[in-house]
């Protein structure tokens, strides 16, 4: 009988072990998968790739390094022929004697005393992926995408992208959110329309959901407030630098609130917790991608119809859709609120009601308009969020206007009927806010492995 009593502790070491700098002048094992090899005649660097990082093994054939290699575990002392024949991304366990140098990624490396190939490779890689940048179209990158994330910068942006949604999750357990997880397959879609995956489900209908709003809103009258970051799915035929059929949504609900501000409020709480925690646990990742973090220390707000009339008069564009912003609008909104006040991030508020959702809250004042907003992140739409109805007489007269009819979606007003909070929230496009963050001109580029009208592999 075997017991298992928890994590395995491992001889081989980690970069993070390595940088403490308690490593010098002793001989550890380190595995990774070798990343380059660079042949300088009596001397031969061997790139190890790990989770952290690179870094750097030095074999020298050298009689000086005698005592070097006599401190190596494997049977048969170390040959650089042994080296120099190896392939890239093969998988290794080297062992060497951890010696500083300034030169080196880190300030450290291996000076090599033995090393073991656990697995190699059967193909020549068809991506230079061991190159900082692999000067390669993007189409090539995704149709290899398990083998060109392999390369540093592609996964430096992932890493990025790990630290947002590392920020949004720590950020709001601070301020009292719950995380939930909703279901994706749902009988009606909650945005409404035509751009829904349908699906068979055991003879019955269904969808992919567009949105987790309709179970979002349910929890909050269950926790107050919640959030969740999981995928949405849009069957829209846009073949464009900005849209995903499936994308990753930074969700959050939250109730008793006094106004949608406070939603904005709460989204640039986020935003100011998790730059600072970029800037201070990914700075390796935004340096190597030459990332400036943007100022949010103040977000300006400003009405939908102010918006389209201030960029018209500043750029003279004719303001063509009364109920809607268009691209090229964003674009210069966006432009407007950086060069006159030094902003990346701009909330537009008070959207249309037409354009809005039904559960869309009407502002009092003038009910063509709604408590909602867009942010705008550099010139694009990163975020829709707003407050929501919870009267249930008046979201059935909401839906009796829409022409909609309440039996469809009964399960979902059973919240208002049995009495909700005032509450509101909003969804962040996770893969078009890295987009923007990092410069990037296609939101393919910070997606794993993007879906849309033509993609379904890998």
């Amino acid at each position: 009988m075997e017991f298992i009593n928890g994590v395995q502790q491992k001889e081989d070491i980690t970069v993070s072990q390595l940088l403490t700098g308690d490593y010098i002048g002793r001989t550890v094992r380190m595995r990774g998968a070798v990343h380059n090899v660079r042949d300088m005649g009596e001397v031969v660097f061997v790139i190890l790739r790990k989770s952290e990082g690179l870094v750097q093994c030095v074999y020298e054939d050298h009689p000086d390094q005698e005592a070097d290699r006599g401190a190596g575990t494997a049977a048969v002392p170390l040959q650089i022929s042994d080296l120099k024949n190896l392939k890239e991304e093969s998988a290794v366990e080297v062992t060497g004697r951890v010696a500083a140098e300034a030169r080196a990624p880190y300030g450290y490396e291996l000076r090599l005393c033995g090393i073991e190939v656990l697995s190699e490779p059967d193909e020549i890689l068809p991506l230079a992926i061991n190159k900082f940048k692999m000067h390669t179209s993007l189409e090539a990158k995704l149709a290899m995408r398990p083998i060109s994330l392999r390369n540093v910068r592609e996964r430096a942006k992932f890493k990025i992208q790990e630290g947002i949604v590392r920020g949004f999750r720590d950020f709001l357990m601070s301020q009292g959110f719950t995380e939930v997880h909703t279901p994706k397959i749902v009988s009606r879609g909650a945005e409404g329309g035509s751009n829904v995956f349908k699906l068979d489900y055991f003879n019955k209908k269904a969808e992919m959901g567009q949105s987790p709003q309709f179970y979002k809103q349910t929890m909050v009258g269950v926790y107050d407030r919640v959030f969740e970051v999981a995928p949405v799915f849009r069957a829209e035929k846009h073949n464009t630098t900005r849209h995903l059929n499936e994308y990753v949504s930074l969700d959050f609900e939250m109730g008793y609130i006094d106004g949608f501000e406070e939603i904005m409020a709460m989204e640039t709480g986020f935003l100011q917790y998790t730059m600072e925690l970029l800037a201070k646990d990914y700075r390796k990742e935004l340096e190597m991608l030459e990332v400036k973090l943007p100022d949010v220390s103040r977000i300006p707000a400003v009405r939908f119809d102010r918006a389209k009339e201030l960029v018209a008069e500043k750029y003279n564009r004719k303001i063509r859709n009364p109920f809607d912003l268009e691209p090229e609008e964003e674009l210069l909104i966006g432009r407007y609120f950086e060069e006159e006040y030094g902003s990346d991030f701009v909330f537009v508020t008070h959207y249309p009601s037409k354009k809005r959702p039904f559960y869309a809250m009407d502002d009092p004042e003038d009910a063509r308009f709604t408590l909602s907003f867009d942010l705008l992140f550099r010139g694009l739409e990163v975020t829709t969020g707003g407050q929501r109805i919870h009267n249930y007489q008046e979201i059935l007269k909401k839906m009796e206007k829409r022409g909609m009819d309440p039996a469809d979606i009964e399960s979902y007003l059973m919240i208002f009927k049995y009495g909700m909070p005032p509450h509101g929230g909003l969804g962040i496009g996770l893969e078009r806010l890295t987009m923007r963050l990092l410069g990037e001109q296609n939101v393919r580029e910070t997606s794993l492995f993007p879906r849309d009208v033509t993609r379904l592999e890998p």
